[in-house]
């Protein structure tokens, strides 16, 4: 690792830099499911990697994110246009969204009231789908190392709705007729910056930070790096794709 090297300073855009990107089949299978492709309404879109993907299925699509940082970053596209406001209070016309996500996002949304904005703004059969995906699967000589980081030190700094994410949203509270959704999986390439890029987006280890225990980010991304070998190597990461898929 390279000396004085701080891999979790990354800055403000490093959300949009690092995030793994979703597969094309999930947007494919949204559009099979929607009874119209007239509106899509991405929530909580961040900086808009599901939102983009909408737009080439959707006539529009609106993406909502209540952190302004995120929808500064976020990604154009001519059909996308991005909305800064909360999920439980949608700028969004009444009866006029055919699909409604929310990709890793739901498990911070206030539901009852977000679940009251999707009933308004979706038409007939509209298709609401909260999206999570679990932990990153790595290489057995890293995943070890990895998972003991995850779970044990920095697991204290993990918001309750973490939980959430970790179940699949199996424990999720969801109100619709539900559909079954296909198994599908997140495949990422990434060198060393990549994977502690991402890493670094975690609000676990923002709060670690922000706790005084930088060293033991500092020990982790030592030892992962030792045990990557170049950091300019690309190892191949998956993440199981989780989804709640209902009829409104």
């Amino acid at each position: 690792m390279a000396a004085g090297k701080n891999w979790f300073d990354h800055g403000g855009q490093a959300y949009a830099q690092f995030r793994p990107e979703y597969p094309a089949e999930l947007a494919e299978f949204f559009v099979s499911l929607a009874p119209a492709t007239d509106l899509a309404v991405d929530v909580g879109c961040g900086n808009g990697q599901l939102t983009v993907q909408l737009a080439a299925r959707f006539d529009v699509v609106i993406g909502v994110d209540s952190s302004a940082d995120q929808i500064a970053n976020a990604r154009l596209h001519d059909r996308v246009r991005y909305l800064q406001a909360p999920a439980e209070t949608l700028p969004v016309q009444d009866r006029s969204a055919a699909l409604i996500t929310a990709a890793q996002a739901a498990h911070w949304f206030d539901r009852p009231a977000f679940y009251s904005e999707v009933r308004r703004i979706a038409v007939d059969d509209a298709v609401l789908v909260l999206v999570s995906y679990g932990v990153t699967k790595l290489d057995p000589d890293l995943d070890e190392r990895f998972q003991h980081f995850y779970r044990t030190e920095i697991g204290p700094y993990w918001p309750e709705e973490r939980k959430l994410v970790d179940s699949g949203y199996a424990d999720i509270d969801f109100p619709f007729e539900e559909r079954p959704a296909p198994p599908m999986q997140i495949r990422t390439q990434w060198d060393l910056n990549g994977m502690l890029g991402y890493i670094s987006t975690w609000s676990a280890v923002r709060k670690a930070a922000e706790a005084g225990k930088s060293e033991v980010l500092e020990s982790f991304a030592a030892d992962l790096a030792d045990l990557w070998g170049d950091p300019a190597t690309t190892r191949e990461f998956t993440s199981p794709v989780n989804m709640r898929v209902g009829t409104i």
